[in-house]
Parts: C-alpha cells; structure tokens; sequence
C-alpha cells in the first residue's frame, strides 16, 4: 500500500514556519533597541520617541500574531490528515454488512453477464453471439472413395487412392437472443459452412446448414426453420464427417429440412417425464437412380407429417435413460403417380454410469431416400408410366462413448441401411454397411484434436461388395 508523505512533510514545514517565527521577535526586539539607540543622541521629543517605538513593535506583532494563525491551521490540517491516515494503516475490522454485500456481488454479476453478451450487437440493439468451430482436416482414402473427401458409399470402380487436407468442414453459426412475444421469449440461431460446391480449390461456397427461430415458455415452445427431420434429432460423434452428418447412407436419416414444430413437455415428478415433438417439413424429393424420362416427372418437394415423442427418467449420479418413438408420413409424386413415404423410428440415450454412454436409432419403412440416405438406393421403383412403387428399407446406427477423463474419449460406431433386394434392378446399392472408431483429446477447452478410422462396405445387386478405408487426422478450434 502507498503511504502519502504529505503529513511528514508538512511537519518539516512547521518547525521551519516556528523558528522563522522566533527570528521574528528577535528581530523586532534588536529593532526596537536600535531604534532607541538611534534616537538617544537626537534632541527628539520622549512623545515622539513613544509613539514611533509603539508603532515598530505594533507592526512587528501584528505579522507575528499572523504567522501564529496560519501555523495553527497548519497544525489542525495535519491532525486530520495524521487520523485518516491511521485509519488506512489500521487492520480493517469485520463489519456485518451481509445482505449489502451480498446485494452488491449479485449486481456486479449480472453486469458482467450483460457485458458478456453484448459484446456484438445487432442493428436492433438485441444481443448476438458469435459461435462455431474452425476444423482442418487431413485424410486418406483408399481406392474406391469416388474422390470424395469422406465417402459415404464405397464406388462400384476405383483406380487410385485419394487423400488430401481441407478447411471445407468448418462452421460458423450466431445465436441471437430477442423480446419476448406472447409472453415467451425468442432466441434464433444459425450455422453455416464452407463444404458448398465441387470442394476444388476456388469452389468452395458458403452454404446454410441450420437456421430456427424459436419461442419458449415455460413448459412449451414453437419453432421454425431448418433443422434435421424431427422423428431423427440424434447423431454420432465425429470431426472427419461434418460436412454431411455422420453415417450417412448408414442408417442415419438425416437431410436438413424446413419445418415447423411445436413442443410440449410433462413432468410426471422431478426425475421423470415425457416430451412430444409435431411438426409439418417440406421434403426433398430427389431420384438419385432415376429411370428414363421420368425423372422430369418428380415433384421436387413435398409436405409431410412427423412426430417424436421421448420419455426420459434421471437417475442421479449422471445416469439417464431416454427412449423416444417417432413416425414421418409424406407422399411423393413421380412419373404421374402417388408413392406413399412411411417410417416408424425409434432413437435412445443410456448412461448407465458415468463412464458409458449408449446412444443410436432404428427406423423402418418406405420410400426413405429424400431424408438423407447419400447416394443409397432409390426411395422408389418406377414400374411404367403412371405406376411407381415405394422401395423398403430399414437401418440404425449406434455408438458406443467412453469418456476416459474430461480431456479423453473415445468414441465406437457402426450403421447400415438395407434395401428389399429383390425390388432392385442390376447395379444398384442393395446394402451400405459403415463402422468406425474415434477419439477426442482437448488440447485445451476450446481445441479438440481427433484421430478417426473408419470402413464403408456397399454391396450392389449383382456385382458384390466393394470397401473404401478412410483415415482422419482433425484440429478443431471452437470459438
């Protein structure tokens, strides 16, 4: 702690200020014995003598008395100064300012919560967080991968292996946090990336991958945009496949499509409850083998109907159990023909203890291509004109998480998707079989390093099975 040296200093003035005090009276009195040795030779009158003697020593008081006066003030000041000053050195005493000080700790909080989130702000002064994940991504592919990055099919034909590094899969996203409406409050987010166009070394778009807008109240919300299907909202753990969702073609549906949902949630106790999804999407109506010219006929989008509902129970101790039913029904319209678009799924979360985690979904139905099977059969098979037929199809994923530590994990997966075969012409993809492991280290809260390898195998009608094997070396700085 600095020690003001005011106080010292001014008591070195005043022992300066006295003595030239008694230097003044000195002076006075050898004055006023001059003055009278001066005149005791002069034939002046004694009353003139008085009154000049009288005058001498009444000036010199006069300034004598002053300095006194100002020394006193001096002296008052630097008390005061010398008392707070002892107050500063002493030990501070505690002081039963509870309620105050707890007061004070919860404001200066919220006003460093405040400053956190306004640290963007938006042309309508509501508050903006910027958010997303730079990856870079290094790879190798053996010879049938199609030249694609990360294939999700293994390629009927394959000459040479490929491999590479790419920026393509990083993400960057805002949330944006708004009023409240009809007494809930609205938040938005979206998240775009880089993985648009050929991912040649000058076609590399910015595309949007999910955008909602949504209301919350308390035990319901409504919201809209596009988002994965709502019967599929899970995913595997992966930093070699962002670009599309892990385990596509694989057994995981997940196409990014508009929609609009509505949540309710129940609580049968404070351990348990169950949370109903509806929502109506707009489909992406794509005949990825198609036949002749039909393929002008298909109708490119079409809306369609889906639901899940999840029944949860927490355990304690980190341990939960969620197990969630959905269902999607849409009808596509192709080759002057209604092809019906049914599935049943079912995904789930188990964390029996905290250093296990399971997680997947099952889906059965037909006509399931236009939700996100990459490249995987056809969701239809055109029979003539006017007469097409829904395909068959079922599949799953799931994986397997080991958190080691809060740095480490490692992560086991495996999905497929299979096709009723017999419905097949020659050549096309009856089953897609995936499988894979990878591990997560954090380098530091915000930096991920992963290692993933993985295997596709794809059996097509006719021609038997080919491989491909990838390999991923990922950085991953979040922000």
């Amino acid at each position: 702690m600095d020690v003001p040296q005011r106080p010292f200093q001014n008591r070195s003035a005043q022992r300066h200020s006295l003595a030239r005090a008694g230097l003044a009276v000195v002076a006075a009195l050898l004055g006023a014995v001059n003055l009278l040795g001066q005149t005791a030779g002069q034939t002046a009158a004694p009353q003139e003598l008085g009154i000049q003697l009288g005058n001498q020593l009444g000036n010199q008081a006069r300034q004598i008395l002053e300095r006194l006066e100002s020394l006193e003030r001096s002296n008052r000041e630097l008390t005061e100064e010398v008392r707070v000053l002892r107050g500063q050195l002493a030990p501070s005493q505690p002081r039963s300012e509870g309620p105050e000080l707890e007061e004070q700790v919860a404001v200066q909080g919220s006003r460093i919560e405040e400053q956190a989130q306004t640290k963007v702000e938006s042309g309508q002064r509501f508050p903006i967080r910027i958010k997303g994940m730079l990856l870079f991504n290094t790879f190798l592919n053996s010879k049938q991968d199609g030249v694609d990055q990360y294939p999700t099919v293994a390629a009927p034909r394959g000459e040479y292996s490929y491999g590479g590094a790419s920026l393509r899969q990083s993400v960057l996203g805002f949330d944006y946090r708004g009023p409240e409406v009809f007494g809930g409050k609205v938040h938005a987010s979206m998240l775009m990336d880089f993985f648009g166009g050929s991912g040649q070394a000058l076609d590399q778009s910015l595309r949007i991958r999910t955008a909602t807008m949504q209301i919350d109240w308390k035990s319901r919300s409504v919201s809209m945009g596009v988002d994965k299907p709502i019967f599929s909202p899970r995913e595997p753990s992966s930093l070699a496949q962002v670009g599309v969702s892990p385990l596509t073609g694989a057994g995981n549906l997940w196409m990014w499509l508009p929609q609009v949902r509505l949540e309710q949630s129940f609580r049968w106790s404070d351990t348990s409850g169950v949370r109903a999804q509806m929502g109506v999407v707009q489909t992406r109506e794509l005949p990825y083998q198609p036949a002749g010219d039909n393929v002008s006929q298909v109708e490119a989008a079409r809306p369609g109907l889906e639901g899940r509902y999840e029944f949860w129970h927490d355990f304690g101790g980190g341990r939960r159990f969620e197990l969630a039913p959905g269902f999607h029904v849409s009808t596509s319209h192709v080759a002057g023909d209604a092809v019906p678009s049914r599935l049943f799924s079912m995904d789930w979360l188990v964390i029996p203890w905290r250093k296990l985690e399971f997680t997947g979904a099952l889906f059965t139905g037909e006509n399931v291509t236009h939700l996100g099977t990459g490249g995987v059969g056809q969701g239809f098979v055109i029979l003539g004109p006017q007469e097409a037929d829904p395909l068959p199809s079922h599949g799953g994923w799931a994986q397997l998480t080991v958190p080691v530590t809060e740095r480490f994990s490692f992560h086991f997966f495996s999905g497929v998707q299979d096709d009723r075969n017999a419905r097949l012409p020659t050549g096309q993809i009856g089953r897609n079989l995936a499988y894979g492991a990878n591990f997560f280290y954090r380098l530091a809260p915000n930096v991920i390093m992963s290692l993933e390898t993985s295997q596709v195998r794809t059996s097509y009608i006719q021609m038997g099975h080919r491989l491909n094997n990838h390999y991923d070396l990922a950085f991953a700085y979040l922000f």
